[in-house]
């Protein structure tokens, strides 16, 4: 897609709401959006073209605010104490759901918990899948397992960093398949922990599929197993973990949040504001490019799936907490 047909589409789907903002006293001035991990990632991914679009549509400039560190916990920290006035929001992915339950695993007294923030809506929910590189023997999920439990603490696992959303799906997987052992590898992202694996400096790891896909299609990464209900269609010929006996289902979803006390009203107009973005073609096909698929949740249908998946995400922190 073009820059001018970009800004054409832009500029027509803020028509819709054009006249409700010029009424409106919020936003007057530009809206910070705090990623907390680094760029290219999942959250830069998808919120930067967001950011683009809604531009014209509150009229205002919408910024994306790096504040990486701690596995994202740094970026929602600031978030969470935020004034709540509209004005800094957060994006995050799904292990926000456990960092209340980390503090606690450690005697600490929680930075903040799910509680401290309003759902405003999720965007995607990409499903995570198991890779090995090219350097390792395996060609099934079976043969990884099989060699794992012969060779304890001898195969390394990266992930984006410790209890983040690419360490809590081996949590799921050694509950179905019993003890691996691998020694944990943690980095400052999902982008250096694939190149830790592309490295050989771990061998598995797992990410989204669209963060592997490049990876995959040169052959440099194997996958094993997706953790998706169905087949990817981006990996169609890789079995479901549920495919392969085990009940283990997880993804790797992005979502949009306010401070907690941000008035009512002004949570009414972001959500319109990002509801409408979501739809346009140009958020789509800027989706498509990246091999993510819209899976659009409004607030109050976030926060129902966000009860449920933090519960989730909690038992996979306890669990690696027992194993630590």
């Amino acid at each position: 897609m073009d820059r001018r047909s970009f800004v054409i589409g832009s500029a027509a789907a803020a028509a819709a709401l054009k006249t409700s903002f010029a009424q409106d006293a919020y936003p007057t001035r530009a809206i910070t959006v705090i990623n907390p991990f680094p760029p290219g990632g999942a959250v830069d991914v998808v919120m930067r073209p967001l950011a683009a679009i809604l531009e014209p549509m509150v009229q205002k400039p919408v910024v994306i605010d790096t504040k990486a560190g701690a596995a994202g916990q740094v970026g929602a920290q600031v978030a969470a104490h935020a004034k709540p006035d509209g004005y800094t929001l957060l994006s995050h992915l799904t292990s926000i759901s456990g960092f209340a339950e980390v503090d606690r695993l450690f005697g600490r007294q929680p930075k903040f918990t799910n509680a401290d923030f309003i759902p405003l809506a999720r965007f995607v929910a990409d499903p995570c899948v198991l890779v090995c590189n090219d350097q390792q023997p395996y060609k099934t999920l079976k043969e990884f397992v099989e060699d794992a439990k012969k060779r304890p603490h001898e195969i390394v696992y990266s992930s984006g960093g410790l209890y983040g959303a690419s360490h809590l799906p081996l949590a799921y997987l050694e509950k179905a398949t019993g003890p691996l052992k691998l020694p944990h590898l943690p980095t400052s992202g999902g982008g250096p922990a694939i190149t830790a694996i592309l490295g050989n400096n771990a061998q598995v790891t797992t990410q989204s599929v669209s963060a592997t896909l490049p990876h995959v299609k040169s052959g440099k990464l194997r996958p094993l197993a997706v953790f998706s209900a169905t087949r990817s269609k981006l990996l169609p010929d890789v079995p479901t973990l549920k495919e392969l006996g085990y009940d283990v289902e997880y993804y790797l979803w992005v979502g949009i949040f306010a401070p907690k006390a941000t008035p009512p009203a002004i949570v009414t107009t972001l959500r319109a504001a990002i509801g409408k973005a979501v739809q346009s073609d140009q958020f789509k096909a800027t989706l498509a490019n990246v091999g993510q698929e819209l899976a659009y949740l409004d607030g109050p249908d976030f926060q129902k799936f966000w009860d449920i998946d933090g519960k989730r995400t909690d038992e996979a922190v306890i669990s690696i907490g027992r194993q630590g």
